[in-house]
C-alpha cells in the first residue's frame, strides 16, 4: 500500500489540453525534447489556393445555400442530403472527394447523409459572396457572375427545389379524351429576400416572371415558394440542363428528360426561350 501511494505521488498530472502553457525548455524536459526535434528546421506556410468561380463551384454554392450550414468558428461547413449521389457530387465539386460522410437520422425519423468540411479558404469565400451562418431566414442576394448563374440555380433546384409533371383531365365528363401534362419548376426558401433576388435574376436572364406563394403554418416557419408555370418552366429547365457535362442530380434531371421524350416538339434544340416566354428574340 505504501509503495502504491509513493508511486501515485510521482505521477505527472500535467497532461491534457494546454499542458505546456507557461513551461520552457529550461524548466521542463518534455518541452526541451520537443524543441530539440525542431531545431534547425525551416517552416513555410503553404500558400492557400483562392477559390474561383466554375460550374462545379457554382453548383456547390447552390447546394450549400439550401442544404448547407456555415459554423460560427470560421472554418467548418456542413452539408446534409438524403441523396447519396448528391453528397458525392458535392464533395467532388469542392475538391474533397476523399472525405467520409455518414448516415444520420433526422428528427422526423428519415435518414440522410451528413458531412462536415474544414476549409477556411472556401468558408471565407462563401461569406464574401453572401452566405452567412444561420442563413435560413436572412439569406439574400448571392454575388454570382452571369455566366455561372445557371449552375448556381441548378444547385438551388436540386437542393430545395422541385420539378413537377402530371397528367391533368379537367373536363372528364364533357371531353373524356381531353388531357394534358402539367409541368412546373419551383424553389422553396424561408427567406423572402432570397426568393425575390432569385426571381429578379431569372427575370433579367431569361425574361420569365414566375410568382411567389406564401405558406404560413401556425407554430412553424413561414415558407416562400417561387413557382413557374409550364410555359416558363420550359424556358428555365432548357437553360439549366443545356450542358450535360455540368453537375446535376439525376433524379430531378430525369423528370425533365422523360418529359422531353414524351413531347418531342420541346426538344432542347427546338426550344426558343424568348419565343416560349412570349418575348421577341
Amino acid at each position: 500500500m505504501r509503495q502504491h501511494k509513493r508511486f501515485a505521488l510521482c505521477v505527472d498530472t500535467r497532461i491534457g489540453k494546454a499542458w505546456s502553457k507557461g513551461l520552457t525548455a529550461a524548466s521542463d524536459g518534455r518541452v526541451a525534447h520537443a524543441a530539440a526535434a525542431h531545431r534547425g528546421l525551416a517552416y513555410r506556410r503553404r500558400p492557400s489556393q483562392a477559390v474561383e468561380w466554375s460550374p462545379a463551384i457554382a453548383y456547390a454554392v447552390g447546394l450549400i445555400a439550401t442544404d448547407g450550414c456555415l459554423y460560427r468558428d470560421g472554418r467548418h461547413i456542413a452539408f446534409v442530403s438524403k441523396d447519396e449521389e448528391q453528397m458525392r457530387t458535392f464533395l467532388h465539386c469542392i475538391d474533397r472527394p476523399h472525405l467520409r460522410y455518414r448516415p444520420a437520422q433526422s428528427s422526423t425519423g428519415s435518414w440522410t447523409f451528413r458531412v462536415q468540411v474544414s476549409h477556411v479558404v472556401l468558408y471565407r469565400w462563401l461569406v464574401s459572396i453572401g452566405l452567412t451562418p444561420r442563413k435560413s431566414l436572412v439569406l439574400g442576394a448571392l454575388d454570382v457572375p452571369p455566366e455561372h448563374l445557371s449552375s448556381l440555380v441548378r444547385g438551388l433546384l436540386d437542393g430545395d427545389g422541385s420539378i413537377y409533371t402530371g397528367v391533368h383531365r379537367p373536363t372528364k365528363v364533357r371531353y373524356p379524351n381531353y388531357r394534358y401534362e402539367r409541368l412546373s419548376a419551383s424553389f422553396l426558401s424561408a427567406s423572402p429576400a432570397h426568393v425575390e433576388w432569385l426571381r429578379g435574376r431569372l427575370r433579367d436572364a431569361l425574361r420569365i416572371e414566375g410568382h411567389v406563394e406564401v405558406r404560413r403554418r401556425e407554430g412553424r416557419t413561414t415558407m416562400f415558394r417561387l413557382k413557374y408555370g409550364k410555359r416558363e418552366s420550359l424556358v428555365l429547365l432548357a437553360h439549366l440542363y443545356q450542358d450535360n457535362s455540368h453537375p446535376r442530380l439525376s433524379r430531378k434531371w430525369l423528370k425533365w428528360d422523360l418529359y422531353l421524350s414524351r413531347h418531342p416538339q420541346c426538344r432542347r434544340g427546338d426550344l426558343n426561350p424568348h419565343a416560349l416566354a412570349g418575348a421577341s428574340p
